[in-house]
């Protein structure tokens, strides 16, 4: 970490207290973390898993339950990938580790066309590569460093390309119901993630090394939001409260709220409302 002056190192000091405030608030919103869970930190080389880590051994030392961090690394073989620097992080850490080694960059590169992005299946053969290993060592949690913006970006996505209207939750349960996945992070603002990850110095690799480009849609909602932040203050926060306080009856979607059930609904109340008169004229 670089040393700062005395203002610096106050203001550094509250960027941090928010960070772990924001983070302890997702874990105990979501029950993320449980008495004797051994919570598998899936770490990438970029700020937001190097601060997820961080964070989460912060608290792990306050904490009002035991738990047991363990980070993890998958190296994909992609060519130029410093493989010294984790390791190199990591044992001047406090902290157990494994460096996972897949070779997804050849499949990768001999099932997407040369041109195409290669984010879609990369991700998916890494996300299959840590669920799996998270059985091997019998890890109760998987951690993800997404924070609020990605959660944010991922809604519009959705909404824009692709008619639905979902996001990253910060607690799931996989598909195949092994692996639960949290993101302690989904409180915390990107920047201030950016800015802690430039203070700390951490080693960061970068996430283009394969030569693919950046999922162009999710770009172009980023900088939307970004212009947002700038111009209307406030609107960011209040996107991410709406995340959090949906009305199913006020939607279209018939698998959430039983719309044909109505009539019936009003029925009852109506029958309700007649013997409830019924029972005060009685003992009038």
């Amino acid at each position: 970490m670089q040393e700062l002056l005395p203002k610096a190192k106050k203001e550094f000091n509250k960027l941090q207290k928010r960070l772990r405030r924001q983070t302890g608030q997702a874990i105990a919103d979501y029950d993320m973390i449980q008495e004797g869970d051994k919570v598998m930190v899936c770490l990438s080389g970029g700020k937001d898993s190097y601060t997820l880590l961080h964070i989460l051994m912060g608290l792990q030392k306050s904490a009002p339950v035991n738990f047991e961090l363990v980070a993890v690394n998958l190296d994909q073989k992609q060519p130029g990938f410093p493989e010294e620097v984790l390791p190199e992080y990591l044992q001047s850490l406090d902290v157990a580790f494994h460096i996972l080694e897949k070779d997804t960059y050849s499949i990768v590169k001999e099932k997407i066309p040369e041109g195409k992005t290669t984010c879609g299946l990369c991700s998916r053969l890494r996300r299959g590569s840590l669920y799996g290993f998270a059985e091997e060592i019998g890890a109760t949690k998987i951690a993800l460093g997404h924070h609020r913006d990605d959660l944010l970006e991922t809604l519009f996505l959705n909404l824009f390309f692709g008619g639905s209207i979902k996001s990253m939750p910060p607690k799931l349960l996989s598909d195949d119901n092994k692996n639960i996945v949290i993101r302690p992070l989904a409180y915390c603002k990107e920047k201030d993630i950016q800015e802690f990850a430039e203070l700390m110095e951490f080693p960061i690799i970068p996430c283009n090394l394969c030569g693919s480009q950046e999922n162009l849609q999710r770009q172009v909602i980023k900088e939307m939001l970004q212009d947002w932040d700038k111009r209307f203050p406030g609107r960011i926060e209040t996107l991410f409260n709406a995340l959090q306080n949906v009305a199913p009856s006020q939607l279209a979607d018939t698998r959430l709220f039983d719309f044909q059930g109505l009539e019936a609904k009003r029925e009852e109340a109506l029958a309700n409302r007649i013997q409830l008169i019924d029972q005060l004229v009685s003992e009038a």
